[in-house]
């Protein structure tokens, strides 16, 4: 073991989730402040409306930033709550029930959210 916690896995799967859950962290950390300077500190509230995102919506770079946002984040908390279901939940048909609801209101999310950005049309509003 490296510290508390959980060892570092060895390879396969695991390891894969325990890479992207640190590369997703920075990734997301630096997104997260990016939208967060644009959206809260360089306009305020009386600026951000519906016609800000329209105009916001109007370039293809706003709405991947925000999907990719979105993915990361849900993915990395996704496998965070797997990682916490798997050391907690101990009887193995409520860990496959468990696992089962978080993937696919998990994947619900995904889809939910990412219809509402790449879908979004300014002509048709509400």
């Amino acid at each position: 073991m490296n510290g508390a916690g959980r060892p570092r896995p060895e390879g396969g799967l695991e390891l894969a989730g325990w890479i992207f859950m640190r590369v997703s962290g920075v990734v997301l950390l630096v997104m997260v402040l990016w939208h967060l300077v644009i959206m809260h500190i360089i306009n305020n509230v009386e600026v951000i409306n519906y016609n800000f995102v329209v105009q916001r919506y109007a370039t293809p770079f706003w709405r991947t930033y925000d999907v990719v946002m979105l993915w990361l984040a849900l993915i990395h908390g996704v496998n965070g709550v797997r990682v916490m279901i798997d050391d907690y939940v101990g009887a193995r048909g409520w860990r496959v029930f468990s696992l089962a609801s978080l993937y696919v209101l998990g994947f619900i999310f995904l889809v939910l959210g990412s219809l509402v950005i790449l879908t979004f049309n300014p002509a048709k509003p509400f």
